[in-house]
């Protein structure tokens, strides 16, 4: 007779999480929907790609594939202390900001601490939150899609949180705070509190709109080359704060996370300025597609600094009924979730051949 198997429980804090993904790739939306292919418009990815210069340096270096990757990232986190104007003890390598999100939160999250962020945005900072077993308050966008600044202040003063994560500019909105709001929210900040800034989509404006260069132990910044660098698939970003923060992450991160490829990937992307240049003015004239096109259908957008728009389709119901009809006709976009951008769908700037497929479907699916 075979024994009962024992249920082998894991901590209580995960226990305690619901079964969830955070995001469902396209390529399970393809297997759902039985697609062959999607216009892929819904995940933010660069429709223009990598540098073909560092497309040539990966492939040169496909051959020394069976050796791990430079565990210390050194040659990139030089080159980024050059690029920043720090020293390289400031500069932590992860495989995106997604991983260098969780290092921070396993760093300064405990169980019983709190973390405070914009309520809808960008929502794996609440699953690492969770994950590691702290608490998540937050406040509100303001009615017209910004982040509250004056109310992160208010509630971060009176809840002295761990670490107050913000998304600049914000996703899912594409909204950007200027600096001297940002300055004021570092200002408020209580003296063990972190400022955990997201700059994801930084390379989309202009450096004078953003928080000086600063070193700070209560600031980590954290930057990608999944956006205009187009090295999603890569998975390589990295963070600029103090030497101490940087030997803190060291402690707890995992060494070899960072693929060969991606550090040489990421090398050369970073020699060629021009290229994101030409990424940054094509996804400005796709921006501009999409505010032409949901104005001649009488929708409204929210001005965006990043690579994607937000369109106003009126409510929520709505919103994901349109969504969910352009997935059936092979077009795949997301929705904010939570108020009061549930009534938006984001739609990643393709390149004008993808954008001019978007505008039909689009136009078929609103007109009826």
């Amino acid at each position: 007779m075979i024994p009962e198997m024992p249920i082998l429980r894991a901590t209580p804090a995960i226990e305690a999480i619901p079964p969830m993904t955070p995001f469902i790739g396209p390529e399970q939306l393809m297997r759902e929907g039985s697609h062959a292919r999607l216009l892929r418009l819904g995940a933010n990815e660069s429709a223009f790609g990598p540098s073909p210069k560092a497309v040539a340096a990966m492939s040169a270096e496909l051959p020394h594939l069976s050796w791990y990757g430079d565990p210390e990232s050194f040659a990139l986190r030089e080159a980024l202390a050059a690029r920043f104007g720090c020293s390289l003890e400031n500069v932590c390598v992860g495989s995106g900001i997604d991983d260098l999100m969780g290092l921070v939160v396993r760093a300064f999250i405990g169980p019983g601490s709190v973390a405070l962020a914009t309520r809808g945005t960008y929502p794996t900072f609440a699953y690492h939150v969770t994950g590691f077993g702290g608490g998540l308050a937050t406040v509100d966008y303001r009615a017209d899609g910004f982040v509250d600044v004056d109310a992160l202040i208010r509630r971060t003063k009176s809840l002295r949180p761990s670490i107050v994560y913000l998304a600049n500019p914000d996703n899912p909105s594409g909204t950007l705070l200027e600096r001297g709001k940002v300055e004021r929210l570092f200002d408020a900040l209580p003296a063990q509190t972190l400022l955990l800034l997201d700059e994801a989509y930084a390379d989309f404006v202009e450096a004078e709109a953003f928080l000086g260069p600063m070193i700070h132990s209560q600031l980590v910044r954290v930057r990608t080359f999944s956006k205009a660098y187009g090295m999603a698939g890569a998975r390589i970003g990295f963070a600029i704060t103090t030497p101490r923060n940087v030997a803190t992450f060291q402690k707890i991160r995992l060494h070899y996370g960072v693929n060969r490829n991606a550090q040489v990937g990421a090398m050369a992307a970073l020699e060629d300025d021009a290229f994101v240049a030409h990424v940054v003015q094509e996804v400005a004239r796709g921006r501009d597609d999409y505010y032409s096109l949901a104005a001649s259908l009488g929708l409204g957008t929210i001005p965006s600094h990043t690579n994607f728009v937000c369109i106003d389709c009126g409510d929520g119901r709505t919103a994901t009924a349109l969504m969910e009809t352009l997935l059936r006709r092979g077009v795949f976009i997301r929705k904010p979730a939570l108020p009061p951008l549930e009534g938006y769908v984001r739609v990643t700037v393709g390149t004008p051949e993808e954008r001019a497929q978007f505008a039909e479907h689009f136009r078929a699916v609103i007109s009826g």
